[in-house]
């Protein structure tokens, strides 16, 4: 059974040392899956399965080589790289990867609020220049301060918690129904939560609904000397004011895990194995990039070696599942 690993990085070749698939004729390929990929008549004619992390854009034209494509099965939660429609007018199963890395997402968020808070990066930057000033670096102590979780699926649920073992208040505004948080999650309507929180934490999947779901009027609404950071997806913060609340000193600082998009093009630049998209806010992200009170990272919050090695287990047990007629995290 013929299958295609692409998007294929360092990282995931430990596991599949540790681990044989002999059942399977498995091809690893590190690019991304696109219409400009070249494969043999035989890999078209032939895969039955294949596996890809979001950076490949799996549209029709490109799905319609493969003449036996039976399944795909992605290596990442969101799916927005992959056209549905066309996999459901033709019989192929498209399976995600149910969770995120919660502890790891999570863990990270920490790290950035740390790094803000106690400003770390200039003190990074300045101690290499031998320009120390020890004012410049003042911080804040997490103790006593509130924090605003939207989107309290289970990484902000454990953000909630890691918070709230530093005596942080937690607000959370879920976008679940119906939410079953601990005791030490009070959840309030999202404008109380925006006037509130001292620090406001996105993780939250995006939808046309959530579509800059915090931009000019919600910063307005913000207490002054705010946090943001977002771990989740580009779309869900207006980047322009952002950055102009920034300039004006309202944001005290940011920290930005994704300015990577699924949903727009623009210039790229490749950052390590991940493509940033800064859409059609070229110039804003150059100015953020600047910013000594802002940090930008290339969509790396999940990447634990135990991470890692929990998606490939779970790509090829989602394999073996579809093989034998079971639905495993079924998209469609």
């Amino acid at each position: 059974m013929k299958i295609l690993f692409f998007d294929f990085r360092e990282s995931e070749k430990p596991f599949f040392e540790k681990n044989s698939y002999c059942d399977f004729d498995i091809t690893f390929r590190e690019e991304a899956l696109s219409e400009k990929t070249k494969l043999s008549d035989s890999e078209f004619n032939e895969t039955y399965a294949i596996s890809v992390y979001r950076s490949s854009i799996l549209n029709e034209k490109i799905l319609s080589k493969f003449k036996n494509l039976r399944v795909i099965i992605t290596r990442s939660h969101g799916f927005s790289h992959i056209d549905l429609n066309y996999c459901t007018k033709n019989r192929i199963t498209v399976i995600n990867t149910e969770q995120y890395g919660e502890k790891a997402v999570a863990e990270y968020a920490l790290g950035l609020i740390l790094m803000l808070t106690r400003n770390i990066k200039p003190a990074l930057f300045d101690i290499k220049e031998n320009k120390v000033e020890p004012k410049k670096y003042e911080g804040e102590l997490l103790d006593k301060k509130s924090i605003g979780v939207i989107g309290c699926g289970k990484v902000g649920k454990e953000l909630a918690r890691i918070a709230d073992f530093f005596d942080m208040k937690v607000y959370v505004s879920s976008y679940k129904d119906e939410p079953n948080f601990d005791k030490f999650c009070n959840v309030v309507p999202f404008d109380l939560l925006l006037r509130k929180a001292d620090i406001i934490f996105l993780h939250m999947p995006f939808t046309t609904d959530a579509y800059q779901i915090l931009g000019k009027e919600e910063f307005e609404r913000m207490k002054q000397r705010i946090y943001i950071i977002n771990t989740s997806s580009v779309e869900l913060i207006d980047l322009e004011a952002l950055y102009e609340n920034l300039k004006k000193k309202k944001v005290k600082g940011a920290a930005l895990d994704i300015l990577e998009s699924d949903y727009t093009t623009g210039r790229t630049q490749e950052l390590g194995n991940e493509t940033m998209s800064t859409k059609l806010n070229n110039k804003i992200t150059e100015n953020l990039l600047k910013m000594p009170n802002v940090i930008i990272t290339p969509h790396i919050a999940y990447n634990t070696v135990e991470y890692i090695d929990w998606v490939l287990e779970t790509t090829m047990n989602s394999l073996k599942d579809f093989i034998k007629g079971n639905s495993t995290n079924k998209i469609c």
